[in-house]
């Protein structure tokens, strides 16, 4: 027997041992988020996907789904929060859209535009952070990173080399790279391993090719990210 739980009024159905937004992908409906994919468990800890699920706030990525649960995610409230937390992701990085290789094919900028959020309340922080190019094949920006752990998640579990972690705290963590310099170089992270697919910004971006899709077509500005879901589900879209 098929059970199911309400999305904003509609009739979702599900298997025993799904998410909330296991089921609402499965069904086609879209839940903002940035550090989820179904490839890898759930952490969490972008926050974006918070719904209210009978009267109670939690993360549709990691609370299960149950029979007759009435869960809202559409409502003007938990947008303005979504857009507070995007706004916040912005301004404490260096996110500088037209000026960005994957504009157009970032996560975080589709999500933004989903949500309505078009420029940030806050003031922006400027934090200085480095680039690594030391790899042959691949830049690391850590000015972009938003910790969704994606990266981290797919180098442990998928490609079984632990590149990644985040290490620090609060507003002091930060993205390092498993290596005793530091240094992405000194890996043997490769261009074929999923880590190099996931990152949903710009903080994971190939050398040697730029622009080979013009902005304006590529893949988030053809569909917005509720129809199109993760860009590293996509990556045929883009070459």
């Amino acid at each position: 027997m098929i059970e199911h739980f309400s999305l904003d009024g509609k009739r979702i159905p599900f298997q025993p041992g799904q998410t909330i937004m296991d089921a609402a992908m499965q069904a086609g409906e879209y839940i903002p988020h940035l550090c989820h994919n179904p490839e890898f468990r759930p952490r969490g800890s972008c926050r974006l996907c918070v719904v209210r699920a009978n009267g109670r706030s939690v993360a549709a990525c990691t609370s299960p789904a149950r029979e007759g649960l009435e869960v809202e995610s559409d409502t003007p409230d938990i947008q303005a929060d979504r857009r507070s937390l995007l706004q916040m992701l912005f301004v404490e990085g260096n996110h500088l859209c037209p000026a960005c290789e994957k504009s157009g094919n970032c996560q975080l900028q589709a999500v933004a535009y989903y949500c309505g959020m078009l420029a940030p309340d806050f003031t922006h922080l400027y934090p200085v952070r480095e680039l690594d190019g030391s790899h042959p094949d691949f830049v690391l920006d850590f000015n972009r990173c938003i910790l969704c752990e994606l990266c981290v998640r797919a180098s442990r579990d998928a490609d079984a080399k632990g590149v990644f972690g985040i290490s620090g705290r609060g507003i002091g963590a930060h993205l390092i790279v498993n290596a005793p310099s530091g240094k992405l170089g000194d890996t043997d992270f490769d261009p074929h391993d999923r880590a190099a697919q996931v990152c949903p910004v710009g903080a994971i971006l190939p050398k040697h090719k730029g622009y080979d899709v013009p902005i304006g077509r590529r893949i988030y500005d053809r569909k917005p990210v509720s129809l199109v879901g993760d860009v590293a589900d996509h990556q045929e879209d883009m070459s």
